[in-house]
């Protein structure tokens, strides 16, 4: 049951992610100069007392300045299900006047629930991608570093000392500033899964060469390597499984280190670029204080990191605990 809540939360956001084309209702560059601002659309379950299918009133910018909004309700919309837009296939849209803006707009109108939805691939593709490559890295470097010792293993803990020792933001920083700021997005996205990945892989070959200095002198490994098995083999096959355990609960607690690394990225503009959504760059906006105090709703990319960031947490809190018993 420990691990229902955070496995919940993960399939939730894994589901928004495969699936952004269908739960978004619009795309995430669609503007609407109009509702800048324009905030989260109230749905309607009762009329005159009584329980109907739910539906929205159009709203009126009543105050241009202070961009504040009223219903009109002269005029109702009902929700509509599946039904093909102007957009594709949507599973909620409503018919015109009206919009449906789950979670508001922003400054450009654009939809923020539809641009978290699609955000929400960014984050997990670069976590999940990210750690694959890192643990990948770090299982063999590490594991070669225990298993040869000697030089070899001296070089390559010099170079993971090295590394640690370093800021990891700052190096972060330093190596996304040797690229232009004018490349496209999906550049930009191969970028950052580069510099997290590069960063990431030295903390796990530290511990995995201490699993393996211990492991390879165990029977097992002494009678592979009397048979004639190549080095490569008995990592694979014989001392990396024995640590799989260890590797996937330390993979599970480093996804939020990625997503976050991300977010800190492009919410200073250095990481995914307009108009591709991130959770990092749709926060941009909540650094004016007086933004967050007028239209709380575009603080939801924040309440979404906090959640993935929460639930990924606990489940490799709840992995390790699970291992020790």
């Amino acid at each position: 049951m420990r691990l229902t809540f955070p496995l919940t939360i993960v399939g939730f956001f894994l589901f928004l992610a495969v699936f952004a084309d269908l739960i978004a209702p619009y795309p995430y560059a669609l503007q609407d100069r109009r509702s800048p601002f324009h905030p989260p659309t109230r749905i309607h379950l009762f009329k005159d007392g009584r329980l109907i299918f739910p539906y929205v009133h159009p709203y009126k910018m009543v105050d241009p300045l202070f961009k504040v909004y009223v219903e009109d309700k002269t005029q109702s919309c009902e929700l509509r299900l599946f039904k093909r837009t102007g957009h594709g296939i949507r599973m909620l849209s409503v018919d015109e006047p009206c919009k449906l803006y789950l979670l508001g707009t922003d400054k450009l109108g654009r939809d923020i629930f539809s641009r978290l939805v699609y955000g929400s691939r960014v984050s997990l593709t670069i976590g999940f991608v990210g750690v694959s490559i890192t643990f990948l890295l770090g299982s063999l470097i590490g594991g070669i570093s225990g298993y040869f010792g000697g030089r070899v293993d001296t070089l390559i803990m010099r170079a993971v000392e090295v590394l640690l020792a370093i800021p990891t933001f700052y190096l972060m920083l330093s190596l996304r500033s040797v690229f232009p700021l004018t490349m496209e997005s999906f550049q930009v996205f191969l970028m950052v899964i580069f510099i997290l990945s590069f960063l990431g892989w030295a903390g796990i070959a530290r511990v995995v060469r201490g699993m393996v200095l211990s492991i390879r002198e165990k029977e097992f490994v002494q009678s592979a390597k009397t048979y004639g098995a190549g080095t490569l083999r008995i990592l694979r096959v014989h001392i990396l499984p024995n640590a799989y355990y260890y590797l996937i609960v330390s993979a599970t607690l480093s996804f939020p280190g990625y997503v976050l690394a991300e977010a800190s990225l492009s919410f200073l503009g250095l990481g995914i670029q307009e108009p591709y959504p991130s959770w990092g760059n749709m926060l941009s906006d909540a650094r004016n204080v007086n933004l967050v105090l007028a239209h709380p709703w575009i603080l939801s990319p924040g309440a979404a990191l906090f959640l993935l960031v929460m639930a990924f947490n606990l489940l490799g809190d709840n992995l390790l605990s699970r291992g020790k018993a």
